[in-house]
């Protein structure tokens, strides 16, 4: 596959997946925690903030849920499915756990993955922060 690159005025080549990716989010670094958009560590700093208040408590990154088993069938194995969402606290006013995503744009994957989530975590909260 090529690469499209961008010209600068002294010659200087640089990848255009250098600046932007599929959605044109860009990957921002807080607290030394790379996340893949501006939205999501904006959404990092205020979980802090409400953390460091009280209002949340086990603030958890990039937690990761199976969705699906991994099986083996006719000799051929299956790998399990998962679903990594992007945040996970307990919020104390509404005494449960919140999973949380941080979504510019639902995707045919996402939708699929959310689906199987919510059947298998029924008394879980699956939130989309847009």
């Amino acid at each position: 596959m090529r690469k499209a690159f961008l010209r600068y005025p002294k010659g200087i080549a640089v990848s255009c997946q250098d600046f932007m990716n599929k959605y044109y989010n860009r990957k921002t670094e807080v607290d030394g925690i790379t996340f893949d958009s501006k939205a999501e560590s904006t959404r990092y700093s205020e979980l802090k903030l409400m953390n460091k208040a009280g209002y949340i408590t086990d603030l958890v990154l990039q937690p990761k849920f199976i969705l699906q088993e991994g099986f083996k069938k006719n000799g051929l194995t299956y790998r399990p499915i998962y679903y990594r969402a992007d945040f996970q606290y307990f919020d104390k006013s509404l005494k449960q756990i919140i999973i949380e995503d941080v979504k510019g744009q639902e995707t045919k994957e996402f939708l699929i993955k959310k689906k199987l989530f919510e059947k298998r975590y029924a008394d879980l909260s699956l939130s989309l922060v847009r």
